[in-house]
């Protein structure tokens, strides 16, 4: 096992030994919280602004903010049952990479069985934030888990698990529009698909930290099969992702505002694809991490284009 320092924190492999989880919580649920990831937000994050995004896409003018937190609190719980259901499924091949192996499965912390059981207390939790919604959009998220149990397992069958994982991660694009009306349209479908492209090139990026322990072990991944064409592609992947935010913007008939106002989420973007580093692990952690402030560039230009 191995520690080190990542700007003023200590990691033991991925996971913070400093962290409020550490410092506050006790002991016997210490591995659960860091099971559920719950000391690294940025992948509760990344599943949350495609929800907040299509809601406030689909309330022209100023979203409901219960709806907002519901949405809010989901997130929280599914991605951290997503994260019990990855590494559940994973748990033999973390124990093979440095940076995972000090999970709490891996490292003997925690059970399967005992993952499984604190998976099915998570899914009855979402479940309880799901019934709060209208029944379209109920039978809407509980379709998610048609996504969300297989994509462990797409590292194994395809170069391109990322995709998958846009798939998974940007559901809520639809979810959140089919919350405020109802139904879906065409405007959360192109945010759905740009959600995609988002994610493919963020996930990219991510995936460069692994890609000689997943070269030894056999799984496959985007960085892996872009290699040094990383930076040519994850620079289409955001263009293509920013030209369908656009045109749901427009399709849902944003004012002007929010064409002017995607300037700056726009360029957030291209810094990262224009000055990542493929091949220093701690600047891919950044640069994918900095996509929290390109979630709320994106939401205030959303906002901005619903309210002026």
């Amino acid at each position: 096992m191995y520690s080190v320092m990542s700007g003023t924190r200590t990691l033991r492999g991925d996971m913070p030994l400093d962290g409020w989880v550490d410092r506050w919580a006790p002991a016997p649920l210490r591995p659960y919280l860091k099971l559920m990831r719950l000391d690294r937000p940025i992948g509760t994050w990344l599943l949350l602004f495609p929800c907040w995004w299509s809601i406030a896409l689909a309330s022209q003018g100023m979203p409901d903010l219960w709806l907002m937190a519901l949405f809010g609190i989901g997130a929280l719980i599914m991605r951290g049952a997503g994260c019990v259901i990855n590494d559940i499924a994973d748990r033999d091949f973390d124990g093979k990479v440095e940076r995972t192996a000090a999970r709490p499965i891996p490292s003997g912390q925690v059970s399967v069985k005992q993952a499984l059981a604190f998976l099915v207390l998570l899914l009855l939790l979402g479940l309880l934030i799901l019934v709060q919604l209208n029944p379209f959009a109920i039978a809407l998220g509980a379709a998610s888990l048609l996504l969300v149990v297989p994509y462990p397992f797409m590292k194994r069958i395809t170069w391109w698990p990322q995709a998958w994982l846009g798939l998974t991660f940007n559901w809520g694009a639809l979810l959140g529009w089919a919350a405020v009306t109802g139904g879906l349209g065409f405007a959360p479908l192109l945010l759905y698909i740009a959600g995609l492209f988002w994610t493919l090139g963020y996930d990219t990026i991510y995936a460069h930290q692994d890609k000689d322990d997943d070269a030894l072990i056999g799984v496959k991944s985007s960085a892996r099969r872009l290699g040094e064409a990383t930076m040519p592609a994850v620079t289409v992947f955001y263009l293509v992702a920013l030209a369908l935010i656009a045109a749901a913007g427009w399709v849902a008939g944003l004012s002007w505002v929010f064409f002017v106002s995607l300037a700056p989420a726009a360029a957030q973007l291209m810094w990262q694809a224009r000055t990542m580093k493929i091949n220093d692990s701690p600047d891919c952690l950044a640069k994918f991490k900095s996509n929290r402030l390109f979630g709320w560039l994106l939401l205030a230009a959303i906002l901005a284009g619903s309210l002026i």
